[in-house]
């Protein structure tokens, strides 16, 4: 069925909003994107003069292409290889959607990203749409077709969930940038102790290669492993140049709401390191390095001007 003009101009309204609920559900841009798309031609071959509420309908037939996409990711985890991280925004992406208040910018973190993996589909659902996005029950229920006090019952056992496994990361800008840029003074330093004394004794760092890229199957974890690792990872040399397949360049940035490095080689995002940054000091690296993940950072990074690398590696 033809639409109008006004029901296209109605859907493109709607879009940035289902893009950002889309991919804080799967955790991948790319299949965002996807499921925005299969919406719209959802959204097309409906009679959309008899939807009382678009927005409202939109949002349900979203949800429930991520709720499928959820199903079938899970099997797909089951056969991943190594860790699994969710693909990187860079700062500025639409796809961040609102980062207004302190529960919105966590939402999209890599760290709540990566504990919502745990949670059930419904949960992540009823998880996303109250915390970032600031749904009623009311009408979370009637996307889910559920009760308002199932809707809340699932809220709740999310929030535990996330609550349990997460660390508070809101740190003052300027304070985060100062001890990133100390990270990598310490980092290049060829010593451990530096780097030892800016991290919590709890400190881990994982990678995602997805079988693509060398990446440890299992994090390290403790400030002493998780220093001597770092420091084999950025102190120059050809053993690091062969790794990463030729002289490599490191900016200070931000990816999903979090300090970040950015790691090219020729041009090409090649490892994107979003960095936790706790009151008692950096809790956690995570770094996405699969390829497949990494190509829309490559295009948006090559889209903007980010001055000078901090440090080159090889």
């Amino acid at each position: 069925m033809a639409l109008t003009g006004t029901q296209v101009d109605l859907f493109e309204a709607c879009m940035p909003r289902l893009k950002a609920i889309a991919y804080r559900l799967l955790g991948s841009a790319s299949d965002a994107e996807d499921a925005v798309q299969e919406t719209f031609l959802r959204w097309q071959a409906a009679d959309v003069g008899r939807i009382e509420v678009p927005e409202a309908w939109l949002t349900k037939v979203l949800t429930n292409l991520c709720l499928n996409e959820l199903t079938s990711a899970r099997a797909r985890r089951e056969t991943y290889v190594g860790q699994w991280l969710p693909e990187p925004l860079l700062a500025g992406d639409p796809l961040l959607g609102p980062a207004d208040t302190a529960e919105q910018r966590e939402s999209v973190s890599f760290a709540v990203l990566t504990l919502m993996e745990r949670l059930s589909p419904d949960e992540r659902v009823v998880y996303v749409l109250r915390e970032a996005f600031a749904y009623p029950h009311r009408k979370i229920a009637e996307i889910l077709d559920i009760t308002e006090s199932a809707s809340q019952q699932l809220f709740h056992r999310a929030k535990k969930h996330i609550a349990a496994g997460r660390t508070r990361t809101e740190v003052d800008e300027s304070a985060a940038r100062r001890i990133v840029e100390e990270f990598l003074t310490a980092a290049t330093s060829g010593r451990t102790e530096p780097l030892v004394r800016l991290l919590t004794a709890d400190a881990v760092a994982i990678g995602d290669g997805g079988g693509k890229v060398p990446a440890r199957t299992k994090p390290f974890a403790g400030a002493a492993a998780v220093a001597t690792f770092m420091r084999s990872l950025f102190v120059p040399n050809q053993a690091a140049r062969r790794l990463l397949g030729g002289s490599a360049e490191v900016y200070v940035s931000s990816a999903n709401g979090l300090p970040a490095l950015v790691v090219l080689v020729r041009g090409r995002v090649i490892g994107v390191m979003c960095l936790e940054i706790t009151e008692d000091g950096i809790a956690a690296f995570r770094n996405q390095a699969n390829p497949d993940k990494l190509e829309r950072a490559t295009r948006q990074w090559a889209a903007t001007d980010h001055g000078e690398p901090v440090l080159r590696i090889g």
